[in-house]
C-alpha cells in the first residue's frame, strides 16, 4: 500500500489535528518512566471524572473477582486505568519511533509455538485477549512474521492515516469486520498471522453462552469454526508491560490440542478458560472497560 501522505491532508482545515499529532509525538522520546508517570496520573483523572466507564470496571470485577474484598477490587480498578493511560501515551511510539527501535523493547515467550505450527505446514490463529498492549503484540511479531491487521476506518482523516501507516508497518494484508469471515480464510497461509479478538459480546448471533470467570458470557463460535475452515493452529496470546525494565511482554501459549471438537459450548468454554489463564497473569493491564457481560441469557437482568 503507498502510505505516503495525501496532499489535502496539508490543508489548513487539518492543522489543529496536526497541531494535536505533534504534541502526541513529543511523548515517544521522553523516557518511558515519564511516560508511565504521566499514564499514571491520566489514569487518575479517568478513574474519577469518567464515571460511565469506572462503573462497567468496578461491575466486570465484581462479577469476575467476588472472592477479593472490595478494596481489593477498587485498587485493580484504579490500576486499570493507570494502566489504560499509560498504554495510550505509548501508542505515541508505534506512530513515530522506528521498529528497529521498538522491537529491542519487545519480549516474546513461547515463540517456538508458532514455529512449531509452521513447520508442521498449519495456518495460525492468534486467540488474542483484550489486553490494553494488544497492539504491541502485533508490532513484535510482526518482526517475525507476515500478519494480517485488522483496520477500522476514523472519521479523522488525518488520525486515520497515521493509524492505517503504522497498521502497513506490521501486516501485509489489512481487513475490515466487514470482510467476513471468508476473506479471511482465504487469505491464511503458513507463516502469516491472525489476530483474533474472541472475548467481545457480539450479542446472541454466532454466540453461545460459556463461563467466563465461572459467569455466563456470549462467546462467539467464530473461533472455532475459523480454526477448522482454516485447517489451523490456536494459540492464545496476550501482551503485557512489565513496570520493571519498560519491556512489552507477548506471552504465547501452546496451540489448543485437539482444537476444535464437535461441540461449540465447549470449544468456546476452552478459548475462555485459555484467555483467563493468560488475565489471571495480569488482571489490571486487561481491557475491563469492555462490556463483557452486555447480553444476558433469557430472563436475566442487564448488568450495565
Amino acid at each position: 500500500m503507498n502510505q505516503a501522505l495525501p496532499r489535502q491532508l496539508l490543508a489548513p482545515r487539518h492543522w489543529p489535528a496536526w497541531l494535536g499529532i505533534g504534541l502526541f509525538a513529543i511523548l515517544a522520546w521522553l523516557p518511558w518512566r515519564t511516560r508511565r508517570w504521566l499514564g499514571k496520573q491520566l489514569g487518575k483523572l479517568f478513574y474519577t471524572y469518567h464515571a460511565k466507564r469506572r462503573k462497567v470496571v468496578q461491575i466486570n470485577l465484581h462479577l469476575c473477582f467476588p472472592d477479593l474484598a472490595e478494596t481489593q477490587r477498587e485498587q485493580l480498578a484504579q490500576q486499570h486505568f493507570q494502566e489504560y493511560a499509560h498504554a495510550l501515551l505509548d501508542y505515541s511510539l508505534l506512530f513515530f519511533r522506528s521498529r528497529r527501535w521498538l522491537y529491542q523493547r519487545c519480549r516474546i515467550q513461547g515463540q517456538e509455538h508458532i514455529d512449531n505450527a509452521i513447520a508442521a505446514g498449519q495456518n495460525i490463529i492468534l486467540q488474542a485477549a483484550h489486553s490494553v498492549w494488544l497492539e504491541f503484540a502485533g508490532a513484535a511479531l510482526g518482526q517475525h512474521y507476515r500478519m494480517v491487521g485488522f483496520y477500522k476506518p476514523l472519521p479523522n482523516p488525518v488520525a486515520d492515516w497515521l493509524v492505517a501507516r503504522s497498521r502497513w508497518r506490521d501486516a501485509d494484508v489489512l481487513m475490515t469486520r466487514a470482510d467476513g469471515m471468508m476473506k479471511l480464510v482465504r487469505v491464511l497461509e503458513p507463516g502469516r498471522l491472525v489476530f483474533f479478538m474472541p472475548d467481545e459480546d457480539h450479542g446472541l448471533k454466532n454466540s453461545v453462552f460459556t463461563p467466563f470467570f465461572n459467569i455466563p458470557k456470549a462467546t462467539l463460535t467464530t473461533p472455532a469454526r475459523l480454526t477448522k475452515l482454516g485447517k489451523a493452529a490456536s494459540i492464545p496470546v496476550m501482551a503485557y508491560f512489565n513496570a520493571d525494565d519498560g519491556c512489552y511482554e507477548i506471552v504465547l501459549q501452546p496451540a489448543m490440542p485437539d482444537f476444535p471438537g464437535n461441540d461449540e459450548q465447549d470449544n468456546a468454554a476452552r478459548v475462555n478458560a485459555e484467555l483467563e489463564h493468560l488475565i489471571r497473569r495480569g488482571i489490571h493491564q486487561y481491557m475491563w472497560t469492555l462490556k463483557l457481560f452486555r447480553t444476558r441469557p433469557a430472563r436475566e437482568a442487564k448488568l450495565y
